[in-house]
């Protein structure tokens, strides 16, 4: 896979992606990285980018030529999926990131800033508008970073073992289990028994049970399409009886 991010601030994308994981994933040649200065295909001496709206908006926003050159320049005839990061596309999810990762297909990562884009280069270009969450950032180069890093921590040879991501939390429509490392006794707190017990078929349980759990206190709603077996089922029914006093309504029968 190619990711491609046309920005204003390449150097804060290439900082980012170039550590930890990804950073090893992107030298192993798992994907290849490019970070492009918007500025660098702009049609006059002053490199300028943005212009007033044709509005009564107050701002500026990003001009449609030197985004087009740039894409242009950097695609050079491939057809990559262009994506422009934009507070009114469709929620990014674990379930969006995987379809990604899944397809493989090169990415054109678009970052907005000031007011925006022209909206005929994103027309032009084809542009599927992916958004963090119901806020607005001063640009679009910490959600692609986000986009790209989730995209690529899904990648085969990204991490050492797929199970890695396989049970962390949203992958499988549930939040994750409580984790524990040494010592085995903290603060007057221990690890739960059954994780030191060696018995992997009930470290297993816990952990499904536990995630069960984790969900329905702090996320309720993604119970309603997660994947659930009849056990699962029976296990909430049990929680619903615990936590009876909480605000949750919910059935699971």
């Amino acid at each position: 896979m190619r990711i491609d991010i046309a920005t204003l601030f390449p150097e804060i994308c290439e900082t980012y992606l170039g550590q930890s994981i990804v950073g090893r994933a992107r030298n192993k040649g798992v994907f290849e990285l490019y970070c492009h200065q918007i500025r660098d295909y702009a049609f006059d001496k002053h490199h300028r980018v943005d212009d007033t709206p044709y509005s009564e908006r107050q701002g500026m926003l990003l001009m449609a030529e030197p985004i087009w050159q740039c894409f242009k320049a950097v695609t050079d005839g491939r057809r990559p999926r262009v994506v422009y990061m934009s507070p009114r596309g469709r929620v990014l999810n674990q379930q969006i990131l995987k379809e990604f990762a899944e397809k493989g297909e090169d990415l054109f990562i678009l970052c907005g800033h000031y007011e925006g884009v022209d909206q005929r280069v994103l027309e032009k270009m084809e542009a599927e508008e992916i958004s963090i969450g119901d806020f607005v950032l001063t640009g679009g180069e910490l959600p692609a970073m986000i986009l790209a890093d989730g995209v690529v921590r899904l990648l085969d040879g990204t991490l050492s073992q797929a199970d890695c991501f396989i049970d962390e939390s949203h992958y499988s429509g549930l939040l994750e289990y409580p984790q524990y490392t040494k010592p085995q006794v903290w603060e007057g707190m221990e690890v739960p028994e059954i994780l030191t017990s060696g018995h992997h078929a009930n470290i297993l349980k816990w952990r499904r049970e536990k995630s069960l759990e984790e969900t329905y206190l702090k996320r309720p709603e993604l119970l309603e399409t997660a994947p659930l077996s009849d056990a699962d089922r029976a296990y909430l029914s049990e929680i619903k009886a615990k936590y009876e006093d909480m605000p949750v309504f919910l059935d699971f029968q």
